[in-house]
């Protein structure tokens, strides 16, 4: 099993998605995302993974998308997720990936990693 976490050190959801994964005996890659935006290409691929569109990864309370004036259309995948690189704070956190299988599950509550480590 081969798994990374997009994680956000501040986010309380982040932190206990970790948690729960270490508690598992899994040693995920963390990739705080903050730092080390994704690019568009992963995503594209990060949505894929989760099986929903690239809007579906937007955190519509963040004022940042809120206060956006070049916010490219919704429906526009690729053209999202090159702003989303550029604007990594309004992605949905955590994303966990499971390398091995191409699976991903959004950390909200943080009990949905559960089932992609097979607990």
């Amino acid at each position: 099993m081969s798994i990374t976490i997009y994680h956000n050190p501040r986010c309380s959801k982040s932190r206990k998605t970790l948690e729960i994964l270490v508690t598992a005996g899994v040693t995920p890659t963390i990739i705080e995302y903050l730092k080390t935006p994704p690019s568009a290409a992963t995503v594209l691929e990060l949505a894929a993974s989760l099986g929903i569109a690239v809007k579906d990864l937007l955190r519509r309370g963040e004022s940042e998308l809120k206060d956006a004036t070049n916010l490219p259309d919704l429906d526009d995948n690729s053209a999202l997720a090159a702003w989303l690189e550029v604007h990594p704070k309004v992605i949905e956190r955590p994303i966990v990936l499971d390398q091995s299988t191409g699976k991903a599950v959004i950390g909200r509550p943080p009990e949905n990693v559960r089932e992609l480590i097979g607990q």
